[in-house]
């Protein structure tokens, strides 16, 4: 297992570094830039050469590269023209509002999800598992923006039963620990339930699939004729055997636990580093798109890794050496 995970993380830094490069040149080539952002009626064009100046922005492309890999070898990873300090600052005050928000929908999903898959593949062809199959493919297709839109205008505009947007009442700030947590799951009900339809649909058509391939093989009948309970056959030999394709979109969730939801986050008013993304795209704080970028990067390369190794624990007959 050590020498697996080690080539693997030797294969990983090639990748990681071929992205990073991709993306920093994709973000100079687009057109505009930040200067273009901080520009005033009152702005010459010398005042904008001078701005470019100080911020290294006249210089090549690639010696701007080759500064910046720099800066990022000594953990400065740059300067956020958007929010006018350094970019960890403006990452470390959103990444944890983007993580409770998708921790919250990841566990709504695979409490739901998951359980729903079985109901569906053990209940084939029946009424319940032609609903759970409608429902799925409705929560699969359906834009995020169009339905939290929806649950805005009837739960929060027409009815007022959930706050519009935000993450927490700012008259509760000075409240005890209990009434601004307790504030902040209210405000996370709506958003949690758009970012975790698609995965609870998701989740949902990976259980259907893998369990019904997993319960007509033979030791499923051996387990039955043995006269096992109905829900040891399931949730003890079945579950454990159909859990592959469940790991491996968990391991697609990691950066999302940490990097946000971009629509989501911006159709709720969400303070998190998806909607920072959003912004950041807008105003082209380069310093901060390619924080996020690196971030998001390397989360996905975790998440390949830790689903591989999850693999092997699911399952003893895969091995590594």
């Amino acid at each position: 297992m050590r020498t697996y995970v080690i080539r693997r993380v030797l294969q990983m830094i090639p990748t990681f570094l071929f992205i990073i490069v991709l993306v920093f040149f994709l973000n100079r080539a687009a057109p505009g830039g930040p200067v273009a952002g901080m520009m005033n009626p009152k702005m010459t064009a010398q005042d904008k050469a001078r701005i470019e100046r100080a911020m290294g922005l006249d210089q090549p492309v690639y010696t701007q590269f080759f500064n910046w890999v720099g800066e990022v070898a000594h953990g400065n990873l740059g300067y956020s023209t958007k929010y006018a300090k350094p970019v960890t600052s403006v990452i470390g005050s959103f990444i944890w509002n983007s993580f409770i928000l998708a921790l919250f929908s990841l566990i709504l999903s695979l409490l739901i999800g998951i359980p729903a898959g079985i109901i569906s593949a053990t209940k084939q062809h029946s009424w319940i598992d032609n609903f759970l199959t409608v429902f799925s493919l409705i929560g699969i297709s359906m834009p995020s923006f169009f339905f939290g839109l929806l649950l805005l205008k009837y739960f929060s505009i027409d009815n007022r039963w959930f706050p519009l947007f935000g993450m927490q009442n700012q008259a509760l700030r000075s409240a005890s620990f209990f009434v601004q947590f307790g504030d902040i799951l209210y405000h996370m009900i709506l958003p949690g339930i758009v970012l975790g339809l698609g995965s609870i649909a998701s989740f949902m058509r990976y259980t259907r699939s893998a369990m019904l391939e997993v319960i007509r093989q033979d030791y499923i009948r051996t387990a039955r004729s043995k006269g096992l309970k109905e829900r040891i056959v399931i949730y003890r030999h079945a579950l454990r055997n159909a859990i592959i394709p469940i790991i491996t979109l968990l391991g697609f969730w990691i950066p999302a636990l940490f990097s946000g939801a971009v629509i989501t986050e911006s159709v709720f008013g969400w303070p998190g580093i998806g909607k920072v993304s959003v912004e950041a795209v807008n105003a082209r704080d380069y310093g901060l798109l390619m924080a996020i970028t690196m971030l998001g990067c390397f989360l996905l390369l975790l998440g390949m890794l830790l689903s591989d190794i999850f693999y092997g624990i699911a399952d003893p007959r895969i091995k590594y050496e």
